[in-house]
């Protein structure tokens, strides 16, 4: 009765120094904890299997994950993953995947469109399994409380994959920051040089075309009220340029670049919201995908002791306007204004403080460098940087992360809970491009803005009833 008793912690223990007794950890004797032996295998479905969520699935079975079951409503581009994971099931319906694999399914990834994400997740939540979900955690402001209250009310397992919260490289800008390295931050610029936008297409979307025979089109538009008519613009790939299924260059890029600065001065939800450019785009004449390029405003109220700080996002084609530290002298090429070049730095940001910037690339704040120059190259002479201070995540893998977590690990740094705010705050920006040139003010007790109906419809999106939310 006492080992009965005792913490998991403290039985594991006891069974690796009785290992000749006891080689496999039987499910049964953490039955009910929410957690998963570290002996077992910890078996994963994936919904969506094509483009981006190949990576997600492949890396956790780097880690060790058991690959079980494979959905995916279009089957042009998933013969890649079914022929890597012969013994997963495929499936074109989640629905009918969780519930005909539910007893072998501990953990689902999801890799789908923004409009899908709540509902997903909300209905796998509810069936007890851990999730993982691609960014922004969704497409409208009330389903991120909700997926957060789930969440909360679960023993499960949540990560939100902006994997850069993984990497040693945030952790150094947050050890930078509180060292005082660049002093007191009151100001960032960001920027993400993507253009997702077809304002110049849109009149094919009034022609008619044959659905695909591999795709289940009214599925793939599941929760969107009203239903469209199929067109090939909308996918695969780039669903993210239209405003009933994506986020725009925002919802895709804002959880890498604000992540840093999200985490170490814990800034929450802004106070208000200005888009003060967003091109020849009319929401009234455009209003189906989204600007060409556009820069706003976020400003973020004093907190913790913190002084009030101001953001100011800029994509697409406004990146060429992203002000150049002087350093970078006026004919200066700025490195993230050049043409995306594979595997160099073109996302970034600038983090203004009174004694310094920090300038840094995408995902985790990677490339990250103290200007001017100067005082990075004296800094490292005095010896002044600071010592590893944050734990680091084994192997910088967001995927181990979250498996470790599951087995009742270290929690993972980008749950639910905090990333739900990363991505508010990037929807409250998307809502705001409704109604551009206003500065558009945040009622925190109603989630909604005090002064724009156009915002707030945008905000809080209607659904299909019947889809988890």
């Amino acid at each position: 009765m006492k080992q009965a008793s005792c913490s998991r912690r403290k039985f594991l223990g006891y069974a690796a120094n009785t290992a000749a007794l006891f080689t496999i950890v039987p499910r049964h004797v953490i039955a009910g904890s929410g957690q998963t032996p570290p002996s077992e295998k910890i078996r994963i479905a994936a919904i969506g299997c094509a483009g981006r969520p190949v990576s997600n699935i492949t890396g956790l079975a780097d880690y060790g994950a058991e690959i079980v079951g494979l959905c995916d409503v279009d089957t042009r581009r998933t013969g890649k993953m079914c022929e890597q994971f012969k013994s997963a099931k495929f499936f074109k319906d989640y629905r009918e995947m969780l519930d005909k694999l539910d007893k072998q399914i501990d953990g689902v990834t999801i890799g789908t469109p923004d409009h899908w994400h709540a509902a997903m997740a909300i209905e796998c939540i509810r069936r007890g399994k851990h999730v993982q979900c691609e960014k922004p955690l969704a497409q409208s402001f009330g389903e991120v409380d909700l997926m957060v209250k789930v969440a909360k009310e679960s023993k499960v397992v949540t990560q939100a994959m902006n994997q850069g919260h993984a990497f040693d490289s945030i952790r150094v800008f947050r050890e930078w920051i509180e060292a005082g390295l660049i002093g007191n931050v009151r100001e960032a610029h960001y920027w993400a040089s993507a253009v997702y936008s077809y304002m110049d297409r849109l009149d094919e979307l009034k022609q008619r075309y044959d659905i695909p025979k591999e795709l289940d089109w009214e599925l793939w538009q599941g929760p969107v009220i009203p239903h469209k008519p199929y067109c090939p613009l909308y996918l695969p790939g780039v669903w993210r340029f239209w405003t009933d299924y994506g986020c725009s260059t925002l919802g895709d890029w804002a959880c890498h670049l604000l992540d840093p600065v999200f985490w170490t001065l814990n800034l929450g939800l802004p106070s208000a919201v200005t888009v003060e450019c967003v091109g020849g785009w009319d929401p009234s004449k455009h209003g189906a995908t989204f600007p060409q390029g556009d820069r706003f405003t976020l400003e973020f109220p004093e907190k913790d002791g913190r002084a009030a700080m101001k953001i100011v996002w800029y994509d697409g084609k406004e990146c060429k306007n992203v002000p150049r530290p002087p350093e970078f002298g006026e004919k200066g090429v700025f490195p993230a204004h050049a043409p995306r070049v594979k595997n160099q730095m073109n996302e970034g940001g600038i983090v203004y403080g009174d004694k310094g910037m920090i300038l840094y690339g995408s995902h985790g704040a990677k490339n990250l460098t103290i200007l001017p120059v100067k005082r990075m190259i004296d800094l490292k002479i005095a010896k002044e940087i600071p010592a590893p201070r944050y734990p680091r995540v084994p192997d910088g893998s967001p995927y181990k992360e979250w498996l470790d977590a599951i087995r009742g690990g270290t929690p993972v740094g980008s749950d639910f809970e905090y990333a739900g705010k990363i991505t508010q705050t990037a929807l409250m920006a998307v809502a705001a491009l409704f109604d551009p040139g206003k500065r558009l003010e945040w009622d925190f007790e109603s989630g909604r803005f005090k002064n724009s109906n156009a915002a707030n419809a945008r905000l809080h999106i209607k659904r299909m009833p019947g889809f988890g939310v």
